[in-house]
């Protein structure tokens, strides 16, 4: 039987890549909503992706991109604003053209009275797609464990310390590629996991504290945490390429959120669903030990 079409939207961010190539390796059809034609784009379609170019707050692109589709990834910028509008249309264009099943990305701080307006967005948008009738499953990663090289390649490499204002709570980092998996295998089987909502983490709790031990230890070189002041870390933030001043605003209140405890989990969710166990984050330093040798501050993803 032939396989039913995919649309993986945040198709060139890092969770959208790894499903559309894992989609791939299964032999689904898969097309990829991009907003420009760039090196990112061009790869997915060497891989074998149709790309098309959308808008989530044109209906008529979204349309276009769900036409044909049965199941879809749905997965908004965190720098992109009005994510209840783009979650509705999305919503609507998706019922209307027959789409069966929607993996919808949303995050482990989701709750009604969030102090972040981004994650009370995000518990909307949740209800949002629950409403469409569709069969929706939510995903609910903590923090990305890609986040240590985009807020500390740079100050690991040049000085060997790694500044964030998370105190000595705990989470335990997943990888993308990790949640990318889990993704796939939803979609692979989206009656399984029908109207369930997964919180995804890695194996193993640590504070940054013991982070920095981790990468010591991987690096070969010492790494010092340095616990900063939220206010202080959002005058950093500002300096990042491609950080919007609301995406500053939410991961000060997310920063809020990890001191009270909201991220203090770990779980096998990975495993139990995939078949596999997530990446240690030792595991992950070792995948990404060049970057934390660079000196280069990486851009916003």
């Amino acid at each position: 039987m032939t396989k039913p079409h995919i649309l993986v939207t945040g198709a060139t961010g890092k969770t959208g890549a790894a499903t559309i190539e894992q989609l791939l390796a299964l032999g689904y059809p898969v097309r990829a909503l991009a907003r420009v034609h760039d090196e990112r784009s061009k790869r997915l379609e060497a891989l074998g992706a149709e790309v098309v170019l959308g808008d989530f707050h044109d209906i008529a692109s979204i349309r276009r991109a769900l036409k044909g589709v049965k199941r879809a990834y749905f997965c908004y910028p965190p720098q992109g604003k009005h994510l209840v509008d783009a979650t509705a249309i999305f919503a609507i264009a998706a019922r209307d053209e027959g789409v069966e099943a929607i993996v919808n990305m949303s995050q482990i701080t989701v709750r009604e009275d969030a102090p972040s307006p981004l994650t009370r967005q995000h518990w909307q948008g949740e209800h949002v797609l629950d409403f469409s009738g569709i069969n929706v499953t939510h995903v609910r990663p903590t923090f990305f464990a890609e986040n240590l090289v985009m807020f500390g390649a740079a100050t690991i490499a040049v000085e060997g310390k790694l500044y964030l204002p998370f105190g000595d709570e705990q989470h335990a980092p997943v990888s993308a590629s990790d949640i990318a998996r889990v993704v796939t295998a939803i979609l692979d089987n989206p009656d399984a996991h029908a109207g369930q909502r997964y919180v995804l983490t890695g194996p193993e709790k640590f504070t940054l504290a013991e982070i920095t031990d981790e990468l010591s230890a991987v690096l070969g070189k010492p790494v010092e945490y340095i616990d900063l002041p939220i206010d202080a870390w959002g005058d950093v933030l500002r300096t990042v390429d491609g950080m919007s001043e609301s995406l500053v605003t939410h991961l000060k209140f997310v920063a809020g959120d990890y001191h009270n405890g909201v991220f203090n989990a770990a779980n096998n969710t990975v495993e139990r669903i995939t078949g596999r166990p997530a990446q240690t984050l030792a595991e992950f330093i070792t995948e990404f030990r060049s970057a934390f040798a660079s000196s280069a501050t990486p851009a916003a993803a």
